[in-house]
């Protein structure tokens, strides 16, 4: 799946866009999304002026955009204009290593289970074969009225 594609199936808009390319979707099960990490970030120029550090909490958006991608495949879903995922709630975030402009952030997220409209994934932050966050990541879809 490639930028085009993405863009067709998430609501996120740059700067706010964080998966670049799928490299790998198994419906129902997983994906493997690369966000390409670039010092031409806008969040680079505060956090921090001198030693760039991708936010902790933008790891976590990125998995949670991978893992929208995931679940939206997984369904046969399109979100239109009335649809949104957002966080429904986030466990066990570690943090391992600082992400750095000039790497290639790799999101491998796994579906744990549905219920009641709430997804359950695990998900896993890589550059290289060094894990670098992880997470549990819950998130629901729903339709906006009006």
């Amino acid at each position: 799946m490639n930028i085009h594609d993405i863009l067709k199936r998430l609501p996120h808009r740059y700067p706010f866009l964080l998966v670049d390319r799928v490299d790998e979707l198994v419906k129902g099960e997983r994906i493997r999304a690369i966000k390409n990490v670039s010092i031409n970030e806008p969040f680079f120029t505060g956090h921090f002026p001198h030693r760039p550090v991708m936010p902790g909490v933008l790891i976590l958006e990125a998995m949670a955009q991978a893992a929208t991608l995931l679940a939206i495949e997984s369904m046969d879903i399109v979100l239109d204009e009335k649809s949104v995922v957002y966080f429904a709630g986030v466990d066990a975030a570690r943090f391992k290593r600082p992400v750095e402009p000039g790497d290639q952030l790799v999101l491998d997220v796994t579906l744990g289970r549905g219920k009641a409209g709430i997804y359950k994934f695990a998900a896993r932050g890589l550059v290289g074969d060094q894990v670098v966050a992880e997470a549990e990541l819950m998130c629901t879809m729903r339709r906006l009225e009006g």
